[in-house]
């Protein structure tokens, strides 16, 4: 039986996209009806697209009958989590052949890595890439002489930016192909120890950059449960990876047996044939749901009420933050992963990874089970994949091996979820509670705004957040200045509440699935830019957050305030060319996007 409260924000969620909704599948049966797409390209047209190939797949792409796949790739050797895909395409043209099919890379998109830029300027600039890897995919995928989509993309933007490109091109199936994680380094405890010794000044740099590099060493996604972490649960959960996929590692035997897997399977579903299923299929107001259900089932990051509203209003679904927060109150905290917990990724997947989780949530009647995955059915969604002796082959999953991990049947961490929204006379905004202890939830004291983290560095330098204190950092939304994540707050934040005192931190800005112990009342609507409450609020002034009953207030009389003027725009680094960006870019609870109305 489905739970009636998600039934019921599906419903509600239905009818307010009815009419996004019905205009984006429109466009889509359009497409659709426009049948193979290299059949309509002249001579001239087609023989650009085949010129670089060799002289067997030219026949074979000029073989209307067999299947043509995009490849849109975020490869580069300086991200981590990308550079495994520099041998996808190879690995993928080569299942393809044996079949008659062929592959391109369409395109590659840019993938910046937020760890390189985070308190950089280059932060400033991170947000909006994903709405020019949106327009990089669209662009990518223009040539129209493709039958299906491969998304090779994992971290912060890269993949919600792909997606939301991906669905310009919705009547083509469609399928993300993951690289997994690298192995585990410096453990979760003692990163955040070393750090916090940092910001205190206990220790060196050299002692912190050995530490860094011991946690950040190899090829793989970051190991902390992340954004990028949170792309690969959800979009498995959203049916748009291959069962129990997401979390392989990277270059092992069972990533490449899934990996061209992912290939044929694609290939053989296009246009006209009896398996035919387009993205716009796979994208619906249910998957949507079932996506933010797993977010909000491992405590996932806050990037994600940005991304999946974005993703979601690409399809034409109107999710809002209101949905999230519906769901968040029935949907338990089922997994313990940093900051959460001492766990990382690899861990979740030991412990049964994605099929587990949504094995468990299926149970408690979270799931729409009547959703259609990529490939194969939802029920082929809680089996988990290995190798037998060669060949790829799925198992149903099994309960947790790790209870520490995943929450065993008839269990969890929390009754409710780890992600929340926050209301009152501030605005809107959402937290991450997941890791917040109990005793830290609610915190009343004044106020000590601050227009940039550097600023709040300096100020706990010269030990002037020596005492109860809720650190404002203002015009950092996304028409300030892109909405940075300010990471750099987190040490400093978490070593004033280690000495005993009550914090707190209220931004326009993001944090990301670094949001731990401190509770942080994050992407602030409206921003301090627009003439939001944050504008006005000054030194002093009593503000309470609390995150057990969603409010966020602040006893001044905002009419009676002026409202501060926003520090002066640098616009070096590259920052000056998403000036239009920032004028016309839409709020946080509206996806943060200057793409979609």
């Amino acid at each position: 039986m489905m739970h009636p409260k998600v039934e019921a924000v599906t419903n509600e969620l239905r009818q307010r996209s009815e009419s996004a909704r019905t205009a984006f599948l429109r466009q889509t049966q359009w497409q659709v009806e426009a049948g193979k797409t290299r059949a309509s390209l002249s001579c001239g047209n087609i023989a650009h697209a085949v010129a670089a190939s060799c002289q067997q797949d030219k026949q074979q792409m000029l073989d209307m009958t067999t299947a043509n796949v995009a490849i849109i790739s975020a490869y580069n050797d300086m991200l981590s989590a990308h550079a495994p895909y520099a041998y996808y395409p190879d690995q993928i043209k080569a299942a393809l052949q044996p079949l008659g099919h062929t592959a391109q890379v369409a395109g590659c998109v840019p993938a910046m890595c937020d760890g390189v830029t985070q308190g950089q300027p280059g932060m400033e600039m991170s947000l909006f890439s994903r709405d020019v890897i949106a327009q990089a995919t669209a662009i990518s995928l223009s040539h129209n002489v493709y039958d299906a989509t491969l998304l090779l993309g994992v971290c912060d933007k890269i993949a919600p930016g792909q997606l939301m490109g991906a669905l310009t091109y919705a009547h083509l199936p469609t399928l993300f192909v993951p690289s997994g994680p690298m192995p585990t380094g410096s453990t979760n405890e003692e990163k955040v120890a070393v750090r916090q010794a940092y910001a205190a000044g206990d220790i060196g740099k050299e002692a912190l950059l050995a530490m860094e590099c011991q946690a950040y060493h190899s090829q793989g996604t970051c190991t902390f449960y992340g954004t990028a972490n949170t792309n690969q649960l959800v979009l498995e959960a959203m049916g748009l990876i291959l069962p129990g996929a997401a979390f392989v590692a990277p270059n092992s035997a069972l990533r490449q047996a899934l990996t061209c897997y992912a290939a044929t399977a694609l290939a053989s579903q296009c246009t006209g044939s009896a398996t035919f299923r387009a993205l716009a299929d796979v994208v619906t107001e249910k998957s949507v749901i079932n996506g933010v259900v797993a977010l909000l089932a491992s405590g996932g990051s806050t990037n994600h009420t940005i991304h999946l509203v974005a993703m979601a209003r690409a399809a034409g679904i109107k999710l809002t933050w209101e949905d999230i927060d519906a769901l968040s109150h029935v949907v338990p905290l089922l997994t313990r992963m940093y900051p959460n917990g001492p766990a990382d990724i690899n861990a979740f997947e030991a412990a049964g990874g994605v099929p587990t989780l949504m094995t468990h949530l299926h149970a408690l009647g979270l799931l729409h089970a009547d959703t259609l995955p990529a490939v194969g059915q939802f029920s082929d969604q809680l089996t988990t994949p290995r190798l037998d002796q060669g060949q790829l082959v799925w198992e149903a999953a099994t309960p947790s091996t790790d209870t520490g991990v995943i929450a065993a049947p008839g269990s969890y961490f929390s009754s409710t979820s780890g992600l929340r929204m926050l209301s009152g006379n501030m605005g809107n905004a959402v937290i991450k509670v997941s890791a917040v202890d109990p005793a830290h939830r609610v915190v009343c004291a004044p106020a000590r705004v601050f227009d940039c983290q550097h600023e709040v560095e300096r100020a706990y330098q010269d030990g002037e957040l020596n005492h109860d204190v809720v650190v404002v950092v203002r015009f950092n939304g996304p028409a300030a200045n892109g909405m940075p994540e300010l990471h750099k707050l987190m040490p400093i934040l978490g070593n004033v509440q280690k000495m005993g005192y009550q914090v707190a931190l209220v931004t326009d800005g993001r944090l990301s699935g670094a949001s731990g112990k401190v509770p942080a009342a994050l992407h602030v609507c409206p921003e301090a830019m627009h003439g939001g409450a944050l504008a006005s609020i000054q030194d002093g002034d009593l503000i309470t957050l609390d995150a057990n009953t969603g409010i966020l207030t602040c006893d001044a009389d905002f009419s009676q305030r002026p409202v501060a003027e926003p520090p002066q725009a640098t616009n070096t680094w590259g920052r000056d060319w998403f000036a239009a960006a920032r004028q016309q870019v839409s709020r946080a609870d509206e996806g943060a996007t200057y793409l979609i109305p």
